[in-house]
């Protein structure tokens, strides 16, 4: 019988959706200009009968063997965000802009394995990837190194060395010799991440792979990668500051939108235990439109300055700039804020800064910036014992938010005396912290407290 002839299809990037025909917009999510070509070339001289498949297993003997015995690694932020530690058998996914540290912080989680672990830079050597390790005091124990980016190369290093842990530096650069694409191209990227999550699965081995991410945030290549992982963590950053923020998009084992934090410097990527400490350090003391809001990153309660500047503005069209807040959620505020409290805000321009580079997307802190906004458009300072925090609607009521508890219990450690919070999520357990509450049900009740 002759053999198939390849066929041509195009794969959107986006969604990972392949189609016969191409189309500037993916019939599936929309998108405009993310169908590219590959081509599936045809199966030859497959012998049905000499397929070996793999076995059911009963639950109770999958139990009395402990499945969910993870690894811990050296970096308790790691640990934290990956919801314990490594779990065998698991498919991991780092992403990060170029130079923000994906391959400092996958070299340190190696350093505190204590087995066998097999490190693939496709991108580098193995002396440059010594170098590095050297410098960040990375233990050499058990560490293997290769530079190769052909896959079937990959796999045999895989089986003969039979690591606990594989770690794939990076997915775009890793090649496929039997597809005719480029590396980097979708089906390359597909076609590897899916034999990366057969040899996972079926060695119970742990595989770390390092993706790069397009000018929007994402990872790059089709969006099926991101589906067929067990975890996706992205490391970010920004050059103007030392710190980054370790967070999980997806986690099957674990929390998401947990965070680890760590600091950035020429040893490599230190831990931050106390993040709250490092975000108030150089925080602004009786000074108009500055306050403090008790964040929820995850788990974790991180104290952060919020910052704004009410100015007249010189233009017809008044400024709106946010750093670490949705733009959107802010004219939102400004509405409220002009419609409920009288004041004028639509000749103004309005500048909001979350300090530290934070990025915040949870409704809480609605109050905090609404009541920054306050502060600098009537020039008077705010206590700066007190915090902020509650969701604002439409009415100018404040709703009820989660986690307060955990919240509080930041304010209190760090020695502040007083919080102002949404009524609704007054409950007995908040007593037992040593501060001062404030329940408001409006944003009028707030404004009266502080003013």
């Amino acid at each position: 019988m002759a053999n198939k002839k390849n066929k041509i299809n195009f794969l959107c990037s986006a969604c990972g959706d392949d189609f016969a025909k191409w189309n500037g917009q993916c019939p599936s999510c929309k998108e405009w200009g993310t169908l590219s070509e590959f081509k599936v070339l045809g199966n030859k001289n497959i012998k049905r009968s000499k397929v070996d498949y793999r076995d059911y297993k009963a639950l109770n003997d999958i139990l009395e063997s402990d499945p969910g015995e993870r690894i811990t690694t050296s970096m308790t932020e790691a640990d934290r965000v990956l919801g314990g530690g490594l779990l065998p058998g698991s498919l991991l996914l780092l992403g990060g802009s170029p130079g923000v540290g994906k391959s400092t912080l996958a070299l340190h989680i190696c350093s505190g394995v204590n087995k066998p672990i097999l490190y693939v830079s496709a991108e580098e050597s193995e002396e440059q990837v010594a170098i590095r390790a050297k410098r960040i005091s990375v233990k050499p124990d058990n560490l293997h190194l290769s530079s190769e980016n052909d896959l079937n190369g990959i796999l045999m290093h895989i089986d003969r060395i039979s690591p606990a842990m594989v770690i794939i530096d990076s997915i775009q650069t890793i090649v496929n010799s039997n597809l005719d694409s480029l590396p980097g191209s979708p089906s390359q990227i597909r076609d590897c991440g899916q034999k990366f999550l057969e040899v996972s699965k079926q060695n119970n081995v742990i595989i770390m792979i390092i993706g790069h991410v397009t000018k929007e945030g994402t990872i790059a290549g089709p969006k099926m990668l991101e589906h067929m992982v067990d975890t996706v963590l992205y490391l970010e950053g920004d050059d103007r500051y030392e710190h980054r923020i370790l967070r999980s998009a997806k986690n099957r084992f674990g929390a998401t939108n947990e965070v680890g934090i760590f600091h950035m410097n020429e040893d490599g990527l230190n831990e931050v235990s106390n993040p709250s400490e490092m975000f108030l350090s150089e925080r602004s003391k009786n000074i108009p439109g500055t306050c403090i809001y008790p964040s929820l990153e995850g788990t974790r309660p991180i104290l952060i300055e919020v910052q704004a500047l009410v100015s007249t503005a010189n233009f017809g069209t008044p400024q709106r700039n946010v750093n670490g807040f949705d733009l959107r959620r802010l004219s939102m505020l400004l509405a409220v804020l002009e419609k409920r409290m009288e004041l004028v805000m639509g000749v103004k321009d309005v500048f909001i800064n979350l300090v530290g580079g934070l990025k915040v997307d949870d409704p809480a802190a609605d109050l905090s910036i609404l009541c920054a906004i306050a502060s600098s458009f009537m020039d008077k300072s705010i206590d700066e014992t007190i915090v902020f925090v509650g969701e604002i609607g439409l009415a100018g009521e404040i709703r009820s938010i989660s986690r307060l508890g955990h919240r509080l219990a930041e304010v209190s450690a760090l020695g502040f005396s007083g919080a102002v919070v949404p009524s609704a999520s007054m409950n007995g357990k908040l007593e037992k912290h040593n501060l001062k509450i404030y329940p408001v049900d409006t944003v009028r009740q707030a404004f009266d407290i502080l003013f």
